[in-house]
């Protein structure tokens, strides 16, 4: 049995004889010598994951100005930061959007452009108090300026990560990237054999206190992560670092089409080799690493999984979803990984990082907890409308005309002989036909592609469908595509009024 204690690999680091390689390395090694003689002959292993950490952001303390101010309110460069708490602190979250610029900037790029030597806009207003009497400040700020610049990420370095498809006849956007019609591709995250946490799955040596590559310079591991889910091996890291010393190569913000921002975040984490079951551990390939692809078509936390799936046949480019080859690319940079975990290498190995273990381990048996939710949910059924009126497509304009008149919708589905519905036609569509004198057949007019909504579905989903396809009605069918009700935004205006 191999035994090694941080003392004496820190001591190897001192005078230069620490044997160090990468994960990826150690794959080789392990599988050439054996557990044992990898542990006896490799001293250090090092990681590396380069992705998007939207839970991730800075504690900032910009100095008191004259007279000073307790800030209530501040923004950077008209991304606003959370003030709850000193007078001159303040929180930006990565994915904080702009006030002006919307999803096309947000806390991310401010710690970016601070990082890259920019200065940024300030702007700060007060209720104002006898001890702090200004009321309103704007100013200019480098990193420089500041007296701290603390990153401070609650949830980075996923374990491993679902993979995303989209199962729907549109494509759709996701904080998992664009994802196309009919499986039409998958998106996954995460560096599979260089991932910090699957190299060691049992957190002997990461932990709170353990020292880290972070962005560019030295950091730490502050504890668990949140909605760390170590049962699952959906392990998460909360980390620290001072991000004056960071580098852009190693923090990027990010713009995801329809979604917003987010931070790619550079961290690489040692894992001295204690022993050889660390050594086995540290040896995990990406055929070793699963995980399951999600259909985010469904707008739930509970996702229907589509099969399981290694890291190796996601890396390989393509990959088969009901019997069809859908194409696989990768959120994360496996290149900015290998560079990561070749860096520490090279500190390590130069004797300008030394390795640390934990003052307290992470929870190894732990699952995250959905939300608890107090107030009820509501569901289509609960709020539809179940008088609604239908006409079939070879009606005229004039009796679509009249049964708009004598109801109290203005929305009228068009359905078939067997009652399937196949249009809509909306009180607009025939003031619009009378005005052109066409008194044509119904499905002359009709919108044929029609958006439905169905009973089980929550009303929150349903808004946010009337809202995205710019429609104000919804009819609801059955299972046997039959219209069964109809649901309106002013249905939901109503719910959404007695809410409050």
């Amino acid at each position: 049995m191999v035994k090694k204690t941080i003392h004496e690999i820190n001591s190897k680091i001192k005078d230069g004889s620490v044997n160090v390689v990468t994960a990826e390395e150690m794959v080789d090694i392990v599988a050439e010598l054996g557990p044992e003689d990898a542990a006896r002959d490799v001293d250090v292993v090092t990681t590396g994951t380069f992705g998007a950490m939207c839970s991730s952001g800075v504690w900032f303390n910009f100095g008191h100005s004259e007279p000073p101010i307790k800030m209530q309110k501040v923004w950077m460069n008209d991304v606003e930061a959370y003030t709850g708490v000193a007078a001159v602190d303040a929180f930006l979250g990565a994915t904080q959007l702009s006030d002006s610029l919307g999803m096309e900037y947000g806390g991310a790029h401010v710690m970016e452009d601070l990082i890259r030597g920019k200065s940024v806009d300030l702007h700060a207003i007060s209720h104002g108090t006898d001890c702090y009497p200004r009321k309103i400040l704007d100013t200019s700020l480098a990193l420089d300026d500041m007296n701290q610049a603390i990153m401070v990420n609650p949830r980075n370095a996923y374990q491993k990560y679902n993979a995303a498809t989209n199962g729907t006849k549109q494509t759709i956007h996701t904080y998992m990237g664009s994802l196309l019609p009919k499986y039409g591709n998958v998106t996954y995250s995460g560096a599979g054999v260089l991932s910090p946490l699957s190299n060691d799955p049992e957190y002997r040596t990461i932990g709170t206190g353990s020292r880290i590559f972070l962005g560019g310079t030295q950091g730490y591991i502050v504890g668990q992560g949140t909605q760390h889910a170590s049962a699952g091996q959906f392990g998460t890291l909360m980390v620290q670092g001072d991000m004056k010393k960071m580098s852009s190569d190693y923090i990027r913000a990010a713009n995801f089409t329809g979604y917003g921002t987010s931070l790619y975040v550079g961290m690489g984490i040692p894992i001295p080799v204690l022993d050889e079951n660390v050594a086995k551990a540290t040896a995990v390939t990406d055929a070793d690493i699963t995980t399951n692809i999600l259909d985010y078509s469904v707008p739930s936390r509970d996702r229907p999984a589509l099969r399981q799936v290694t890291y190796a046949e996601l890396k390989s480019g393509s990959i088969e979803i009901n019997g069809t080859e859908a194409a696989t690319s990768s959120l994360s940079s496996f290149k900015k990984a290998r560079k990561i975990a070749a860096e520490l290498k090279d500190w390590i190995s130069k004797g300008d990082f030394f390795v640390s273990m934990p003052v307290e381990n992470l929870p190894a048996n732990t699952s995250a907890k959905p939300m608890k939710e107090t107030e009820g949910v509501s569901f289509v059924s609960e709020i539809m409308s179940t008088n609604v009126v239908t006409i079939e497509k070879d009606a005229s304009v004039y009796k679509a005309a009249k049964i708009i008149m004598d109801s109290e919708f203005n929305h009228l589905p068009v359905v078939s002989k067997d009652s399937s519905l196949v249009g809509i036609v909306t009180a607009w569509d025939i003031s619009k036909a009378v005005s052109q004198d066409k008194f044509d057949l119904v499905e002359d007019m009709m919108t044929r592609k029609v958006i439905t909504a169905k009973t089980d579905e929550r009303v929150d989903v349903v808004a946010r469908r009337l809202d995205l396809k710019g429609v104000s009605a919804l009819p609801v069918l059955n299972k046997e595509n039959h219209v069964i009700g109809i649901i309106t935004s002013d249905d939901i205006s109503k719910l959404y009024a007695r809410r409050h």
